[in-house]
């Protein structure tokens, strides 16, 4: 990948027709530009979010560079949310170079022309085309085949764990008000014998109506096990003295029951996805190789790739740690020597899924608590906690990436041969 200022300069040429593109949700507009910035199109050109709009867009910019004798065109595009996805992959069937500049350098570079922060599709266009003239753009990247296949299901499985989560915490809060005992009986508050009494008795002096028998009726017409009369018996004692709200019953017993219905659904479609990102990473090379490392699973290496796709597209581990919002950024000027800190841009998701994959081998794999002991302990430059397991992101980066990339399998003795330093030892666990 061509990631240095200097080598996405030398992309745009005297021969190179710039078009800055202004995404929209129904309507796009461009302008197009030589490598001088000298305009060629008289004023913006519209054109729709369809297919004819799309093959508009392809013949003017042909005739464009017919009439101005270019050779080549670069596409500029502001992402706006999901709206640039089906024009991109236009532009990619038709082997158009298109690039993406940074929304904020949009915003913050608008004033230079007029002095005025106005945002409109005649002006847009102009600075989007001047970012990627000067090389202040970033290379797209829409994943295909499997790598498609596992981002939309990622994504997918992290709408509905909030689902489920959102679902879960208001059957909480209702539990709290209306039979805040239930809390004493078990301990999690989604456990299968507790939601099965609640759907048919939603209510305290329902559940003293069904009885002990109406209880284990249920458990037993559902072959649950594990769920005895003693348990039965608990649970009506409980209800027989609930100390809950005793009015608005009518609503509550309706909404008891819908969050229920909420969350079986977000579980059972949420095991679902699970079963195809497994089935997806299994068509991955080496994804076997990284759950060798104790303290990896399944849903870590699914969003990682999900997040990364083809990781042979990176030439260093260094752009993959930017991407995840993960490189240090200085703060110093002059005689001011400021903290270093992480940028957090990028891939909050993968920033995230790191993060917590570094907490999960820190926890349950030796050489890993080794390393962050290490870390934290050393005489020169420790580091805090938090800053220790940032460290063992990128160390995970680093690790992730030669094992998709060289096929090796994981070496936990040359891992901590890497990070020892001169005439130093980690501590050991």
């Amino acid at each position: 990948m061509n990631s240095t200022q200097n080598k996405k300069i030398s992309q745009v040429k005297e021969t190179t027709m710039i078009v800055g593109v202004d995404v929209g949700s129904e309507k796009h507009f461009f302008r197009a530009f030589n490598w001088r910035g000298i305009e060629l199109t008289r004023k913006p050109v519209p054109f729709s979010n369809s297919m004819e709009g799309f093959n508009s867009f392809y013949s003017t910019v042909v005739e464009l560079m017919q009439k101005n004798n270019l050779e080549e065109a670069m596409v500029g595009i502001e992402p706006t949310g999901h709206y640039w996805f089906d024009l991109g992959q236009f532009m990619g069937g038709k082997n158009i170079r298109f690039v993406m500049v940074n929304p904020n350098h949009v915003h913050k570079s608008k004033e230079l022309d007029d002095n005025s922060p106005s945002k409109n599709d005649r002006k847009d266009p102009r600075v989007i085309a001047g970012l990627v003239r000067d090389g202040r753009y970033f290379y797209s990247y829409m994943p295909t085949g499997v790598y498609a296949e596992l981002r939309n299901a990622s994504n997918r499985r992290f709408v509905l764990v909030e689902e489920q989560t959102r679902a879960k915490n208001r059957l909480q809060k209702w539990i709290a008000v209306y039979f805040p005992e239930y809390k004493g009986i078990y301990t999690r508050i989604d456990s299968k014998g507790g939601l099965l009494v609640l759907k048919h008795a939603a209510t305290p002096d329902e559940i003293v109506s069904l009885g002990v028998d109406g209880i284990i009726g249920i458990w037993k017409s559902e072959k649950l096990r594990g769920n005895g009369r003693k348990k039965a018996m608990q649970i009506v004692n409980a209800a027989m003295n609930s100390i809950g709200l005793k009015s608005g019953l009518t609503e509550a017993r309706m909404e008891i029951r819908d969050l229920i219905e909420d969350y079986e659904l977000h579980t059972k479609r949420l095991e679902r996805v699970n079963d195809l990102i497994k089935e997806l990473c299994q068509q991955i090379r080496h994804v076997d190789k990284l759950l060798e490392i104790k303290g990896i699973g399944i849903t870590t290496v699914a969003g990682f790739i999900a997040e990364v796709g083809d990781i042979t597209r990176f030439n260093d581990t260094k752009e993959l740690q930017k991407l995840a919002g993960l490189e240090l950024v200085a703060d110093s000027s002059g005689k001011h020597k400021g903290k270093s800190r992480i940028s957090k841009r990028g891939r909050k998701r993968l920033r995230y899924l790191l993060f917590e994959a570094a907490i999960s081998v820190v926890g349950k794999n030796d050489e890993f608590r080794q390393i962050h002991e290490y870390y934290t302990t050393r005489d020169k430059n420790p580091l805090k906690k938090m800053q220790s397991l940032i460290a063992v992101s990128c160390k995970l980066i680093r690790i992730f990436h030669v094992i998709l990339t060289k096929g090796v399998s994981y070496d936990a003795s040359k891992m901590l041969g890497d990070i020892r330093h001169p005439g130093t030892q980690p501590k050991a666990a």
